[in-house]
């Protein structure tokens, strides 16, 4: 936590007299002055949202930052010393990434979209590379809309943000880019805060994904024979259902399914990406398919309940530090899966060096609200309908 301005002196009268006027005090323990200056514990009087704000304002003015804690049955109010001052932002780094990512996208999109042979000539790549503005508007439009979720939700409830960061990378991601991200500059209040910051990017960028892969299987090029050799998308149980809604099938739609039941076929196809139906017909996606389609797996990446990400956010809200006994069988699922798309091994790296903390709200006595409770479970059965078992096969 970033702390300044610390106070100089003696003000445990003074926080005690704040303190007292939200809670009944039982015990006072004074602190070494750096983890803590002074906890006061006992039974809050009032509602513990209206009483961390009177509290908060209330040490701020003395220089200090208050937590509040739950100790078995007993609340606790914790005086920091200091004060969270979160530095300014240097913007023209967002908006440098943001045009970066804008040129990434473009030629990944123009590249990947072109039919036929590439030209030699530069006027004949400027073509190529601006034939890519579908895909730049359908994708950047699912990662800005995520984004902005994140970074509008966090300034309704006056916690300090950073401005969207855009990952460009160009011809060695699929999608010209690896996402985006903001970046919170101080804590956020409490578990109500937090699932409205973590739960608002996925659920924006979903809402935007749906429409525009509906709209691009729509307009792809009709159902076809399988070219030899060719790289099939994964399939979420979302996805899947929408390519049944618009082209009656399930897809791809192998030649043969051996001796397998047809439904185990898929099945086993869809969760483990094998075996790959060399023959058959499958739908080929136009740029705009390809965005929706990457926006469902970002979608459902970020809804990983794990750690830092949005998932871990929604579960950890609900079940508190117990969702940390759920990391090892994530770990063990994507190392699994790692073995059919290595990928997987990079995110269980991940997952294992920075999933195993949570953010820290400074009230965690407040509790989520019965409508709060139902949006972190939407959030863990939307992850379950999005997410892709092997991404690229």
């Amino acid at each position: 936590m970033f702390l300044t301005n610390k106070p100089v002196g003696d003000a445990t009268d003074a926080l005690r007299s704040a303190a007292g006027q939200v809670m009944r005090i039982e015990d006072t323990t004074l602190g070494d002055g750096d983890r803590f200056v002074v906890r006061f514990r006992g039974r809050l009087v009032m509602d513990s949202v209206e009483a961390y704000a009177i509290v908060a304002e209330k040490f701020r003015a003395l220089g200090y930052t208050t937590l509040f804690r739950k100790e078995g049955e007993i609340d606790a109010v914790i005086a920091l010393p200091g004060t969270i001052n979160p530095p300014p932002s240097k913007v023209w780094v967002n908006y440098l990434m943001f045009a970066l990512t804008l040129l990434s996208v473009l030629i990944t999109g123009g590249i990947t979209g072109y039919q036929g042979d590439l030209p030699s000539d530069l006027g004949g790549w400027v073509v190529v590379i601006l034939s890519g503005w579908p895909f730049v508007l359908s994708m950047l439009g699912i990662l800005l809309t995520h984004e902005l979720g994140h970074y509008f939700a966090a300034r309704y409830h006056k916690v300090a943000v950073t401005l969207p960061y855009f990952i460009p990378l160009p011809l060695i991601s699929p999608f010209g880019t690896m996402g985006a991200f903001i970046q919170l500059k101080a804590p956020p209040t409490n578990k109500r805060v937090l699932l409205d910051i973590g739960i608002a990017g996925p659920l924006a960028g979903f809402v935007v994904a749906v429409p525009v892969l509906i709209y691009g299987l729509m307009t792809s090029a009709p159902v076809r024979s399988i070219t030899p050799g060719g790289m099939f998308e994964g399939n979420s149980i979302l996805y899947v259902l929408l390519k049944y809604a618009v082209f009656g099938k399930l897809l791809p739609e192998p030649a043969s399914f051996g001796e397998l039941p047809p439904l185990l076929y898929m099945l086993r196809f869809y969760l483990l990406g094998i075996p790959r139906p060399t023959a058959g017909v499958d739908v080929y996606l136009n740029q705009v398919a390809w965005a929706g389609w990457g926006g469902l797996l970002v979608t459902g990446l970020n809804l990983i309940p794990a750690g830092q990400l949005d998932g871990g956010h929604a579960l950890y809200v609900l079940v508190g530090a117990k969702a940390r006994r759920l990391i090892p069988f994530i770990l063990t699922v994507l190392v699994g899966l790692g073995f059919f798309w290595s990928g997987w091994f990079i995110w269980a790296a991940l997952i294992y060096f920075l999933g195993r903390t949570h953010a820290e709200p400074l009230d965690q006595i407040t509790e989520l609200d019965p409508a709060r409770k139902a949006l972190a479970a939407l959030a863990l059965i939307l992850f379950l309908l999005v997410i892709t078992p092997i991404p690229l096969s």
